[in-house]
């Protein structure tokens, strides 16, 4: 499901214009990446966390030069699912009929 088939299915849900879905939407996604940027962690109860995780200074490896090199200490975001989101999940996907290649 892409961020239009999102819109749609929420405006259809709701009867609100996809356009205001939308611009709500967005501003999610910018309150989310403003308070993350700012070292704010995000807590939606139910759904789940938007967190920022440290990564560890490390040495790593430039493959074609084969040489060491330093990866220096790094934050990234990261998606904390909720117990009831994962649970729901894994149940109604465990529902679904398996495809076999």
């Amino acid at each position: 499901m892409r961020k239009a088939d999102l819109v749609a299915a929420i405006s259809e849900k709701t009867g609100v214009a996809k356009v205001d879905v939308l611009v709500t939407l967005e501003e999610f996604f910018k309150e989310v990446k403003g308070s993350l940027s700012s070292g704010e962690n995000v807590y939606v109860r139910g759904f789940g966390s938007f967190v920022i995780k440290r990564r560890a200074e490390k040495v790593g490896r430039h493959i074609k030069r084969n040489e060491a090199i330093v990866i220096p200490e790094h934050y990234i975001p990261s998606f904390k699912p909720a117990k009831t989101f994962v649970d729901e999940v894994k149940t109604k996907v465990h529902s679904l009929p398996s495809e076999e290649s």
